[in-house]
């Protein structure tokens, strides 16, 4: 028993020593301003704010630290390791795309011909919203007509307030043509900007495909 507890000792011991001697022979390796290269078991005061190579008894780096940085180092940093973020995402969704084209088409004419029915889709839509408005416009040319021998509209001072069913006629033909014309414009830059992706696609494909336009 006394054997045995007595080599746990030494085994104990041996491991302090190894450790300790190991912590002794840590090297650190960092640059100063001139760009030299400095060895050493500590890091000097005046290089404190250097990142440094920790390196083990043979050379070889087996880890690194940071220096000492100030708040706005350490927010420049943040910031320039967020920019290479968004740049590394910025990548990957870029390849993603480039690899759904290649998935998704076999040709240039099919992405032409999706590009083509889509738009179709959309000048329908613009038509249809044409219509209805032309449709609303001459209403509220009626109804204006209409109200122009009431007050507010008619400059006769005698004149009657317009009827409460043709105000609101009016107010609910006014509000229905701004809500149209809204329409229309989100459908028309809708229709922009739907030509302009497929356009982007297009070219993509060709990059992608090694395909030479004509000319």
């Amino acid at each position: 028993m006394k054997l045995r507890n007595f080599s746990v000792l030494i085994v104990a011991f041996s491991t302090l020593i190894l450790g300790t001697q190991a912590a002794a022979q840590r090297l650190y390796r960092w640059v100063d301003d001139e760009g030299v290269v400095h060895y050493g078991d500590r890091v000097p005061p005046q290089y404190a704010d250097r990142d440094r190579d920790l390196l083990n008894t043979q050379g070889v780096a087996v880890g690194s630290q940071e220096g000492v940085l100030t708040e706005a180092e350490r927010a420049e940093k943040a910031r320039l390791r967020a920019i290479e973020e968004e740049a590394r995402m910025s990548r990957a969704q870029d390849a993603r795309r480039d690899q759904v084209l290649l998935d998704t088409y076999l040709s240039v004419m099919e992405i032409e011909h999706l590009r083509d029915r889509r738009l179709e889709l959309l000048e329908a839509q613009i038509r249809v919203t044409e219509h209805y408005l032309n449709n609303l416009r001459r209403r509220l040319a009626r109804l204006q007509t209409e109200a122009s021998s009431y007050k507010p509209y008619s400059d006769d001072p005698e004149a009657p307030d317009v009827p409460e069913a043709l105000g609101l006629e009016l107010s609910r033909t006014i509000a229905s043509i701004g809500l149209y014309e809204q329409t229309l414009t989100r459908s028309r830059d809708e229709e922009s900007v739907l030509s302009a992706a497929f356009a982007r696609d297009i070219e993509r494909f060709q990059q992608l495909k090694g395909i030479t336009e004509p000319g």
